[in-house]
């Protein structure tokens, strides 16, 4: 009676260490899978949640707004301000992400196997421009020092863009304009993007 009992608290003992090895591997598992976790796998889980996650910028502006789109290296937020608006945001431009626990538990949690990536989370944030001047959309580009241009995109390069400078919710016309200004998208803060407007 005495063997049963000692051999049942060894069994015991044995499983009982098991148990916390197997809690310790997990752990430090689920401590190497956060330690690759990137900011865009991060955003790419807020893009269509149902709670808008407030985007702290480096020029101090706070954007409170749905995440719609998320391209390789920028994300869209809209609607913003007002229901055609929306806010084009290079990921170097977040300094922040303020939103409830339960979502940024949420955006760590593991990703579910990955399709195929849509083309726009490959495509980088000139390709998002590139859209602006396509739409001929008013815009609001905010500079990192904290100046903000209004006018339209006319063209977009590799590494910049063209802006006619116009007044606010104008369209663009040869007369309005007052000025061109090329920005490198280093520069660039954020833009404001409002609705399409009619050349």
């Amino acid at each position: 009676m005495r063997w049963d009992r000692f051999f049942e608290d060894i069994e015991d003992q044995l499983e009982s260490e098991w148990e916390a090895e197997r809690v310790a591997l997990e752990t430090e598992a689920e401590r190497l899978r956060l330690s690759k976790l990137t900011l865009h796998e991060r955003m790419a889980a807020l893009v269509g949640a149902e709670t808008a996650p407030a985007l702290e910028l480096v020029d101090g502006t706070v954007v409170t707004a749905p995440l719609c789109a998320l391209g390789a290296d920028w994300l869209l937020a809209s609607p913003w301000r007002t229901r055609s608006g929306a806010a084009l945001v290079p990921l170097s431009s977040v300094s922040a992400v303020r939103m409830p626990h339960a979502e940024l538990l949420r955006t760590a949690r593991p990703a579910e196997p990955p399709r195929k990536a849509p083309v726009s989370r490959r495509a980088g944030f000139g390709f998002a421009v590139r859209d602006l001047v396509r739409r001929r959309a008013g815009v609001a580009v905010h500079l990192t020092g904290g100046r903000v241009l209004t006018g339209t995109i006319d063209r977009a390069g590799a590494d910049h863009l063209d802006l006619a400078l116009h007044d606010p919710g104008a369209p663009r016309r040869r007369t309005d304009v007052t000025a061109f200004h090329l920005v490198p998208f280093a520069a660039i803060a954020w833009i404001d993007v409002d609705a399409p407007v009619v050349p």
